[in-house]
């Protein structure tokens, strides 16, 4: 699966031109370019990392961030801003941000630290993750294979895998689950999901998928 970043930014040269980058290197973009269409396309689509512009209309960068993380959304955020004080910065830490670019930067400065912080979330810097007797799980591509050979999962039964791959041995409220699995204008459906981690642990193995009755489940690493 192509990663897919939230661009924030009211620079509407800026917004393009960062977006058109990203794109030429294999990222999916979705753009806004004021406060409140950042809360729409969050609430839409499946967000793998944020760079978010702190100035733009209706409702801040600063504030969205804050809105986010106080729905428990651990979505990595970068700030683009041309903001400079230390107390700025102090803030932006403060309120979930993971990094902080200032401009004018380089779009090769930039694209490095995209891509170290999607590395940090799937906890590794190899695009694929080693789950012993030959499995390999590819991050980039959303796929898992034994002995180079496809298993044939389903898109939501990868995307909880690679969501479980992504919180190793952390627990995983039902809540956290549905926000991955189902799009805004789908109905979570429990009966599913007991299927998709049915599918998942004849895959990988019962022993690494644990249930926590009535809360959510757990991947054993």
């Amino acid at each position: 699966m192509t990663p897919t970043i939230l661009l924030l930014e009211d620079d509407m040269q800026l917004n393009e031109t960062v977006k058109q980058f990203l794109e030429l290197k294999g990222y999916e973009v979705y753009v806004a370019y004021d406060g409140l269409k950042v809360e729409e396309i969050a609430y839409e689509k499946h967000i793998d990392l944020m760079l978010l512009d702190v100035k733009v209309p209706h409702v801040s960068g600063f504030d969205f961030l804050k809105n986010v993380r106080s729905e428990g959304k651990e979505t990595p955020a970068i700030f683009i801003t041309s903001l400079n004080s230390v107390e700025d910065v102090e803030k932006g830490f403060a309120l979930g941000c993971d990094d902080y670019i200032r401009k004018p930067f380089a779009l090769k400065e930039l694209l490095v630290r995209v891509e170290s912080l999607l590395k940090r979330s799937f906890g590794t810097h190899e695009p694929k993750i080693d789950l012993g007797d030959g499995l390999l799980f590819d991050i980039k591509e959303l796929t898992l294979t034994h002995h180079d050979e496809r298993i044939g999962l389903k898109t939501k039964e990868l995307k909880l895998l690679s969501l479980f791959l992504q919180h190793p041995n952390e627990l995983l409220e039902y809540e956290k689950i549905n926000e991955t699995l189902w799009e805004y204008d789908e109905e979570p459906s429990p009966g599913s999901l007991r299927t998709y981690i049915k599918r998942i642990r004849a895959a990988i193995g019962k022993e690494k998928v644990e249930t926590i009755k009535n809360i959510g489940y757990r991947f054993v690493k």
